[in-house]
């Protein structure tokens, strides 16, 4: 039976719904802001996380309030196809991307309330055993790049493992230390990104060097031109692919066989469409893990609870959120995570 069927039919009854900001200082000229979606019904409460990064789309949704026409009674199903079919933007969004991870908000609270209204949690109800997460600690090296924020988090967790952003500028310096860490085990090179403050063009000196400076990593979202392309084809079985997975089309379009996708959650968006991927890919041998983006409240628990699910043994990038402070505080939960499901619904105990 297909992943989806297993939930399809659940019923939900919401009553009514409800916004709560949440908002992280991440630095002085960072700060992140998310909305949770919390749908109610018989007593119970179903939560989901709106990722979209731009914080002008965050606080024009809360602004708006509860406008949605969300009350009745549905089956899951009927309650997703409901909500694909809304314009949930106060103002259209600042890129058309953020449209899936409203809709992964609203789904994934519409997930969690039938689950909790049927007294189950996802993984009963999926007939599946969630397992401890290994995880990495994604991050930039900043602007100018530094060891510092790795060797910070070594000193204190020397166990964890690193997905990193390259960047052009790396240094020769930057390189070795990376190497002697011992610690890399995620390139990500950025890229399919245009316009964006992450973007790094296709550099065939940067794609070479960590090719060959990181002979075991996996290597995220190059941007395949004749050059580069030529330089990383020997590795296409390390490389990994991200921005551009938005469900099965997208991993049946890749320019070669995967031996390894990033299946985000949020990136996704639909929850069938999520679903689907996950059985897409396991029948037929892709490897998988899991992508966060960098959700505050409820939402990095249940993309922790999929990767328990779905790829627990893989490179996912859902580490707490602790590793997000610029100095992460000591008590963090280390790799491999405890997926701690909660007894009903879907959520993770914190």
């Amino acid at each position: 039976m297909a992943t989806w069927e297993a939930v399809s039919h659940l019923p939900l009854a919401v009553e009514d719904y409800a916004l709560r900001g949440r908002a992280l200082d991440v630095t002085p000229e960072f700060r992140r802001e998310t909305t949770e979606i919390v749908l109610r019904g018989g007593d119970e409460e179903g939560v989901g996380e709106d990722v979209t990064y731009a914080a002008a789309d965050q606080r024009a949704l809360q602004a708006a309030g509860a406008v949605q026409p969300l009350a009745g009674a549905w089956t899951l199903a009927s309650f997703c196809a409901h909500v694909e079919g809304l314009d949930l933007w106060p103002q259209p969004p600042a890129s058309e991307a953020f449209r899936r991870y409203r809709l992964w908000a609203y789904e994934s609270a519409a997930l969690d309330l039938a689950l909790r209204q049927a007294g189950v949690a996802l993984h009963e109800a999926l007939g599946l055993q969630p397992r401890p997460v290994r995880y990495v600690v994604s991050m930039r090296l900043g602007d100018p790049p530094t060891l510092e924020p790795v060797r910070r988090i070594l000193a204190r967790y020397p166990e964890t493992r690193f997905k990193l952003d390259a960047r052009s500028d790396w240094t020769e310096e930057i390189f070795d230390a990376l190497v002697a860490t011992g610690a890399v085990e995620s390139i990500d090179l950025k890229g399919l990104y245009e316009g964006t403050i992450v973007d790094q063009g296709a550099d065939p000196e940067l794609y070479r060097r960590v090719a060959e400076t990181f002979p075991q990593a996996w290597i995220e979202d190059p941007k395949l031109t004749p050059e580069t392309d030529a330089i990383l084809r020997p590795h296409r079985d390390r490389i990994t692919w991200d921005a551009n997975i938005h469900g099965i089309a997208d991993v049946e379009g890749l320019p070669f066989p995967p031996r390894m996708v990033n299946v985000k959650p949020s990136r996704v968006g639909p929850l069938r469409e999520l679903l689907a991927t996950y059985d897409h890919c396991a029948a037929r041998g892709i490897g998988m893990y899991g992508g966060g983006q960098f959700e505050l409240a409820a939402g990095r628990g249940q993309i922790q609870l999929l990767a328990a699910i779905f790829h627990p043994d893989a490179p996912n990038d859902v580490a707490p959120g602790g590793f997000n402070e610029a100095d992460p505080r000591a008590g963090l939960p280390e790799s491999p995570l405890d997926p701690a499901p909660e007894r009903v619904g879907f959520r993770r105990r914190a």
